[in-house]
């Protein structure tokens, strides 16, 4: 099935016989969400106010600038995937996914891979289908990765430290 905004829903079957059903997150989908967005962010040791919630929980709804899907395991949503579109410079566009958290009950039984897919045909349906995600090196998530994904070897990750710049003895 393909993914779209409206309530159509993807279904599957989890490896140990539970039925995966995926969707668009929707507004009744709130209180669950919050659960597992501040869950993903204790597991990375983030703080994030509480109006960043809401915020984040608007854009989310609005889909125009990010997007998120909803992993459920008999009708409770069980795992999260934020993801967002952008041009690529020299050809199609590409998919970033932000976040993937699914809860630890739920884990190993498909729900990761589920989302991970969700997202792959809903960018390749919005002209990004080059998918691509960030991890750390020791995260236990790198099993699934690894399985779905390609590494890409002697890639280096960087982000810009606005201080590099300011340190009159670095060269």
């Amino acid at each position: 099935m393909t993914p779209t905004r409206s309530t159509t829903r993807a279904t599957g079957q989890a490896r140990m016989g539970t039925v995966i059903e995926i969707s668009s997150l929707a507004e009744p989908d709130r209180a669950a969400w919050e659960v597992l967005a501040r869950g993903h962010h204790e597991h990375f040791g983030v703080e994030v106010d509480d109006g960043r919630y809401e915020r984040t929980w608007r854009l989310l709804l609005d889909a125009e600038r990010i997007r998120g899907a909803a992993a459920r395991m008999d009708g409770e949503v069980v795992g999260i995937a934020h993801y967002l579109f952008h041009p690529g410079v020299w050809g199609a566009g590409r998919c970033y996914l932000a976040d993937l958290f699914v809860a630890p009950a739920a884990r190993r039984r498909g729900f990761g891979t589920a989302l991970i897919e969700w997202v792959a045909r809903d960018a390749e349906e919005h002209d990004a289908p080059r998918l691509y995600w960030n991890t750390l090196a020791d995260a236990p998530a790198r099993a699934l990765y690894d399985e779905v994904g390609r590494f890409a070897e002697g890639l280096i990750l960087y982000t810009y430290r606005r201080d590099a710049n300011r340190n009159p003895g670095r060269t």
